[in-house]
């Protein structure tokens, strides 16, 4: 997994995997390679989002212990 992806990458080349799926634009032989890709991605957004929201809930504990 590419911890470099940024998550705004990592979910714009999910939606183009997922547009390709559903469209049907690609090949038996390829389908294992873009859904083995996808659960790359699926973990990087959920990664960064886990952070994220980790973060968030820090810096709100924070703010309230200012009272």
């Amino acid at each position: 997994m590419n911890e470099q992806t940024n998550y705004t990458e990592a979910f714009e080349e999910l939606k183009k995997i997922v547009t390709e799926i559903e469209q049907k634009d690609i090949s038996i032989d390829d389908l294992s390679e873009k859904v083995k890709r996808a659960t790359q991605l699926i973990k990087i957004c959920k990664s960064k989002l886990d952070s994220t929201e980790e973060d968030v809930n820090l810096i709100l504990k924070e703010l309230n212990d200012v009272k």
